[in-house]
Formats: structure tokens, sequence, C-alpha cells
């Protein structure tokens, strides 16, 4: 019997198959291979590389709005950066042209009061001296024929001077706008209240040095605040603080 199991051979089984050493293999071979025990710490460094790269992402992404605004904080402090500081000088404009238009009218009245109609009062010989005349013209009695005209430039002065306070940040600029605004004021109130009426009237003058045209403290001031002017745009020197050189 065991001389024909021999020649015969064993049936197949399943459980025959799988029960010696080779079925033992091809289980093992079938099954997914586990991971080794060496392998893994690079796979973990592996994995490890891969998230801190999408992590590394994640925060450019996260951060790229933050750039921006950091970007858009730093250009509007490098503009804040170039406006001038300090207060505007508006204050030193008006002080000074208050001054120069109550010194101008004071010194009218009382020439008005004292001087016209009377001979002139010599200060420095004939070099220098006192005559109170009315000029329907413009300053050192020019242009006598052209009253109207002068008037309304006075008063488009006075508007471009305002508007200019908006920007005024310099000292120097505040005091030079302030004498032409003191004196053109000056002089305009001759020409609006004074005969012969009203926009057409004389404006009094009354200092009159030897050979040179006779004038008033209002003129003085516009003259000294155009050359003050001139200066300043030569050493280029703007109102609103700023120098720049050409």
């Amino acid at each position: 019997m065991a001389e024909v199991e021999r020649i015969i051979g064993t049936p197949d089984m399943p459980e025959a198959a799988g029960a010696g050493p080779e079925g033992a293999r091809d289980r093992a071979a079938a099954r997914p291979a586990a991971p080794s025990a060496d392998a893994g710490p690079e796979q973990d460094a592996t994995r490890a590389d891969e998230g801190s790269t999408r992590a590394d992402d994640d925060s450019t992404r996260a951060g790229a709005p933050q750039a921006a605004a950091a970007s858009a904080d730093d250009a509007s402090g490098a503009a804040v950066a170039d406006r001038p500081r300090g207060r505007r000088r508006i204050a030193v404009l008006f002080s000074v042209a208050a001054f120069a238009y109550v010194l101008d009218l004071v010194s009218k009245i009382v020439v008005v009061a004292r001087l016209e109609h009377h001979a002139p009062v010599r200060l420095v010989g004939d070099w220098l001296q006192l005559e109170a005349i009315r000029n329907a013209g413009a300053a050192f009695s020019f242009g006598e024929a052209y009253t109207v005209i002068f008037t309304v430039i006075a008063a488009a002065v006075i508007v471009v001077i305002a508007r200019l306070a908006r920007k005024l940040y310099s000292v120097p600029w505040a005091i030079a706008l302030g004498l032409l605004l003191g004196g053109a004021l000056g002089n305009l109130t001759d020409r609006i209240f004074r005969a012969p009426g009203v926009f057409k009237g004389a404006v009094v003058d009354f200092i009159s040095p030897k050979h040179f045209a006779v004038f008033n403290l209002a003129d003085s001031a516009i003259v000294c605040g155009g050359i003050l002017i001139v200066l300043l745009s030569f050493r280029g020197l703007d109102p609103d603080g700023t120098v720049h050189k050409d």
C-alpha cells in the first residue's frame, strides 16, 4: 500500500499544500512586505522633509499678504518721511501781514491828518522828506491811468497768497508772503474806500527820497517781500519747506 501511494502520489489538498515549507514560503511571498526596521528612520525622515516643505509653502502663502501689507506700510512711511515736518506757518504769515497792514494804515491816517495840505517835512535835508500826495497808479506813482487794473491785480495777489498758505511750512516764505499780503491789503483799502470812488481810490503816499518816486509803507512791504521771495527761490527753498537744487 505504501508502494502504491508512492507511485500514484498523494492527492493535492489545500491544507497539505500549505502545510509544507514551500507553502509557507508562498504565503510569505503573497503577503505584502512589511517595512523593515532599518528602513523606518529613512522613511520617517522623508515624510518629515515632505511635511516641512508643505509647511514652508503654506507659511509662504500665508506670509504673502503680510509682506504686501508691510511693503505698503513702508511705502506710506516713506511718503510721510518725505513730507515737510512741523506745523504750517499760517500764523506767521497772517501775523506779519497784520503788522504791515496796521502800520501802513496808521501811518496814512497820521499823514492825512497832519501833512496833507501842509509843507513837506524834511528828515535828512533835501535827501529824504515827508510829503503827502494822492497816487491813483501803482507803487511809486507808476501807471496812474490804470487804477482799476491795479485794484484787480491786488485782489488777485491776496487770493493767491491765501491759497498758497495751505502748503506753507517755511518761516522765511511766511514772512515774505506776509509782507506781500499786508502791503497789498494796505493799498487795496485805499483804492476801495478813498476818493474819488470805489476801486478808483487814490493811494496815500508820503515818503519822498530825492530823485525818486514818492511811496508809502505798503509799497515798502511789497518790495521787501518780493526781494525776499527772489532770494528764497535763488537758494532753492520752496514754500513747503523743501530744498531743491537745479
